[in-house]
């Protein structure tokens, strides 16, 4: 049976039209200013795949099979002391995990990522992610978020942030009382990253290293969308969802 020549073409048009349509999203701000959660759910809203960078590389620089290797032990020292690791690193395998998704055609949320001018625009050597997402999604689906909260909220809100190593819950301790997971009942932990002296690290970090990028990207031509984070969640979605519509 031999295809008809129109349907193929048809196809091949719908199938071009899905690609474009293609979208990414980047969500800045200070730690704890919600971009994982925003990015859940998002990611749930509108059939996106969270891209969460930071759990990437803390399961990462984490795992057993990873200590023989003197360059993950060198980053997960970093990691666990609040400073960014290195960015040539963090580079190489945030955007090979990139290409990958793109290349399945998912539509991609990231949450504070990428993290440096470095691993945002590259050099000469490196290409950059910003680079990576502008060929395989294109410029104008391309949305730039920045949650803004104040250092004393992002404090208080990592200060009393729990984690399940189960099934990944994220939990306020006060708010939930005990240690014990409310969605799967297992032990409840707290990160290394959680304590006030190590969130001022990252908030230092994010200042100096971080921040810069929303300025050079407004000069790329982006459009900066920015919310209070200091909502509740289900308000800043709101607004979150209204950017991302736009």
């Amino acid at each position: 049976m031999v295809a008809d020549p129109i349907c193929v073409r048809a196809f091949f048009d719908f199938y071009a039209i899905i690609i474009c349509m293609k979208k990414a999203i980047i969500i800045y701000g200070l730690p704890g200013s919600g971009k994982g959660t925003q990015a859940n759910l998002i990611a749930d809203k509108f059939n996106f795949v969270h891209f969460d960078t930071g759990k990437y590389i803390e399961r990462y620089v984490h795992d057993p099979e990873n200590q023989k290797n003197n360059l993950v032990k060198r980053e997960r020292l970093n990691f666990d002391k609040g400073i960014l690791c290195s960015p040539e690193w963090v580079l190489k395998i945030v955007r090979e995990k990139s290409i990958s998704l793109a290349k399945a055609g998912y539509d991609v949320i990231f949450s504070g990522s990428p993290r440096t001018i470095f691993e945002t625009f590259g050099d000469d050597k490196n290409i950059g992610i910003i680079k990576i997402l502008e060929k395989e999604y294109g410029k104008k689906n391309i949305k730039i978020l920045f949650l803004k909260i104040s250092p004393e909220t992002s404090i208080r809100r990592n200060s009393g942030r729990l984690i399940c190593p189960i099934c990944g819950a994220v939990i306020i301790s006060y708010v939930h009382k005990n240690m014990t997971c409310p969605i799967c009942l297992s032990k409840l932990k707290k990160r290394t990253l959680d304590n006030p002296k190590v969130i001022r690290i990252r908030h230092k970090e994010y200042m100096e290293r971080t921040g810069p990028i929303l300025d050079k990207l407004k000069k790329r031509g982006y459009k900066i969308c920015e919310i209070n984070g200091e909502q509740l969640p289900a308000k800043v979605l709101n607004a979150v969802s209204k950017c991302v519509k736009a």
